[in-house]
């Protein structure tokens, strides 16, 4: 059996309460004027912003609380406590500064401190029992706590907001980025009106961004639709919302970048151009786009973020496939005569002799075979080319389609 909790509130008398009730609400306008005369002592720095009938915010704040909690005394101490929305307006404000909500906090209980010591004296007036007026001190702290939560709602509020719009103004930022057509020599510190840093450093310094010398543009697989966002610096710009995350890093070459970058990216997979003046950030992007679209066809290693410089062979030989597929027909056509096992080891053979240059020996050594054998292909290979083994653009070409081959997995 539940055993209703005594209220030593409720025991006093309607016609005690409502006398107690009257008295406050008569001191409320003076009561709120001294509460703010005294914050303001305290807190000079407090904004005082009128609302459309030009009296302060926080005056009225101040009297609707007042106001509030006395209808809540009067209607008894169990039921739900009103907040006045201006509460959240306060915190509000404060986010939309830049503040944090410290100082409010202590402007809040500032403000119960003075209030209570003149409902203590109220009390006493109208002969109020003492476990009553403890009561109703525990339903003021209460109170102040639904303050600071409607004020917090409001911080939250903003600060949301201002996310939101910094991350319109820095996809815009990098969309421009993008669609610039170079110029890139140029150095970020010329900004007049013709130049073309003009709406570039506009828009960065509208987010807080410092114009950098050099980027490098990183383009992202998501391992999950609901994966969290890289954990970048904060002058990194990132842009999750395309289908491809994308990330502008500025001066990329900076001591312990690319090992910061390494750690954020961590259980992503993609890849960062090379860096290049600011201006030329399509550039970079292009390459990373190219790296990734190789990834996703497994001809790159997914799983970490690549640096493009790290892999230049694949992505100048792998992406012009039509060109290298048609040279590579018109240049290993003498292949087609032999078997495909057979072709294979011709080519092998061929690209570890144009790679070394060297004799059988260092060609065996190269592939594990006995020098006899690499002889034996090598006159193979004379005879099926001929003379073009000996012109330098031939070989050239003879070895850039053997080691497309070789980076698509047809030779080892």
């Amino acid at each position: 059996m539940v055993t209703a909790v005594r209220s030593a509130w409720r025991e006093v008398p309607p016609c005690q309460v409502r006398r107690f009730a009257a008295l406050a609400l008569d001191e409320v306008p003076a009561l709120a004027e001294d509460i703010l005369r005294e914050i303001r002592r305290q807190f000079p720095q407090l904004p005082l912003m009128p609302d459309e009938f030009g009296e302060s915010r926080a005056l009225v704040g101040i009297r609707q609380s007042l106001e509030h909690f006395v209808e809540h005394m009067t209607a008894g101490l169990d039921g739900p406590h009103v907040h006045p929305q201006v509460f959240q307006e306060f915190g509000r404000g404060e986010g939309i500064q830049g503040r944090s909500l410290d100082a409010l906090q202590a402007i809040y209980r500032l403000g119960v401190k003075l209030a209570w010591r003149r409902l203590a004296e109220i009390g006493q007036q109208v002969a109020i029992p003492a476990p009553a007026m403890y009561e109703l001190a525990e339903s003021g702290f209460e109170y102040l706590d639904g303050l600071v939560a409607e004020s917090v709602r409001g911080y939250a509020e903003a600060a949301a907001r201002q996310a939101g719009e910094r991350l319109r103004l820095q996809r815009r930022l990098m969309e421009q980025l993008f669609a610039s057509r170079g110029g890139g020599r140029s150095r970020p510190g010329r900004t007049g009106p013709a130049g073309p840093f003009s709406t570039l450093a506009e828009r960065a310094a509208r987010i807080g961004w410092p114009l950098p010398e050099r980027v490098a543009v990183a383009v992202l697989l998501r391992p999950a639709r609901e994966a969290v966002a890289p954990a970048v610096a904060a002058d990194v710009l990132l842009d999750m919302e395309s289908e491809r995350p994308r990330m502008v890093v500025p001066e990329p070459d900076a001591p312990g970048r690319r090992e910061l970058l390494a750690r954020a990216a961590a259980g992503w997979s993609g890849a960062i151009g090379p860096a290049v003046p600011l201006l030329d950030a399509a550039k970079s992007l292009r390459w990373a786009g190219a790296a990734v679209d190789l990834m996703e066809r497994g001809l790159l290693p997914a799983g970490e973020l690549l640096q493009c410089t790290e892999h230049t062979e694949a992505l100048v030989l792998l992406p012009p496939e039509e060109l290298i597929e048609d040279l590579t027909r018109r240049r290993l056509a003498p292949l087609t005569r032999c078997g495909p096992t057979h072709a294979r080891r011709l080519a092998e053979t061929l690209l570890a002799w144009l790679e070394t240059r060297g004799g059988a020996p260092e060609v065996a050594a190269r592939l594990g075979v006995h020098p006899q054998t690499v002889r034996y292909r090598l006159r193979q290979i004379r005879e099926l080319w001929g003379g073009e083994v000996d012109d330098p653009d031939r070989r050239f070409e003879l070895e850039l389609v053997l080691r497309a081959r070789r980076l698509r997995g047809e030779l080892s």
